[in-house]
């Protein structure tokens, strides 16, 4: 008898054995393991779990001095550009 041959018989017998005591104690079977997601973590736990409310920022405002700065900047650059074309 050849070692492999040896080898394949013990490992038949044991899965043998761990099916029986699966059988007996009512669990799945160990080899026959289901794939996939584990059960109880789909969206019912995750329902279950509220997370923590995020904290609005306050809007952040412009004040039509600043506005008039920037669309003055604007126009400053767009001279600036149509003057360096020009030339």
């Amino acid at each position: 008898m050849s070692i492999t041959n040896l080898i394949s018989e013990i490992d038949a017998e044991i899965l043998r054995l761990q099916e029986a005591r699966a059988l007996l104690t009512g669990a799945s079977s160990p080899v026959a393991k289901k794939r996939g997601r584990p059960a109880g973590t789909g969206k019912a736990v995750m329902a279950a779990v509220k997370p923590a409310k995020a904290v609005k920022k306050a809007k952040r405002k412009l004040s039509p001095e600043g506005r008039a700065r920037i669309a003055a900047a604007a126009k400053a650059r767009w001279a600036a550009l149509k003057k360096s074309a020009e030339k």
